[in-house]
């Protein structure tokens, strides 16, 4: 059971790059690796705009609050590298021969995965909550559309990473499963006894075999029987 543990088969064994493409943890990396990338690239791009045309300084579209584009920014980054880590991890996840090290992965997964769903929970809340606030003149209704977008996929954003916080803990519970298996039906020991082998007292037996008596001792001659002369 050493290779075969935390959803992932035997150590060794060849990656088909179609069947991972196709597994829902492959496919909710990519997604929210995609979402990220819309609401860091949003906010970089468009939602710093111009107060009016007098004014050449650039200000964060979401009530000119410099906090919420930098906060939008700093999120959407680490769900960049962060899904970037997971899918390599993801990937060489079967080569992993110790079930400590298929362990602590796992737990780092879900770890990350529960952290990055509160960031963006919060993310959500601050960027819709200044938006609300937000002034409407005409630089901001040029980057009306990408603020819109940086809200709407931080919201889709929690979503996907819950969902993968969820799959971390299926995958920590399959594989804690499967040790308790193993723990149950096998010996830690590999020299311990056999738990159903019967033993003995331990006291050697004193008595020595002996041979029935017999009731009747065999005649040299049985009667009846003649020894030929030569």
């Amino acid at each position: 059971m050493e290779g075969a543990s935390f959803g992932a088969g035997r150590a060794g064994g060849a990656i088909d790059p179609v069947d991972f493409l196709k597994q829902p943890q492959t496919i909710l990396r990519l997604t929210t690796w995609i979402f990220s990338i819309v609401v860091f690239g949003s906010i970089v791009n468009e939602c710093y705009v111009n107060k009016d045309s007098q004014n050449p300084q650039l200000l964060c579209i979401f009530n000119e609050n410099e906090s919420a584009c930098s906060y939008g920014i700093a999120v959407g980054i680490i769900a960049f590298f962060g899904c970037i880590f997971f899918f390599v991890v993801d990937l060489y996840f079967q080569q992993i021969s110790s079930v400590k090290d298929r362990k602590r992965a796992v737990l780092l997964d879900l770890g990350f995965s529960g952290f990055l769903s509160f960031l963006w929970f919060v993310a959500f809340c601050f960027l819709a909550n200044q938006w609300q606030r937000t002034t409407m003149s005409k630089g901001v209704s040029q980057g009306a559309d990408a603020a819109r977008a940086a809200i709407t996929f931080s919201f889709f954003s929690i979503i996907v990473w819950v969902a993968l916080a969820v799959k971390a803990l299926q995958r920590y519970r399959l594989g804690t499963d499967m040790s308790l298996f193993a723990t149950d039906q096998f010996a830690a020991d590999p020299n311990a006894a056999y738990p159903g082998y019967p033993t003995g007292s331990g006291i050697e037996s004193t008595e020595t075999y002996q041979s029935p008596p017999f009731t009747e001792t065999l005649e040299a001659n049985p009667k009846g029987y003649q020894v030929p002369a030569y």
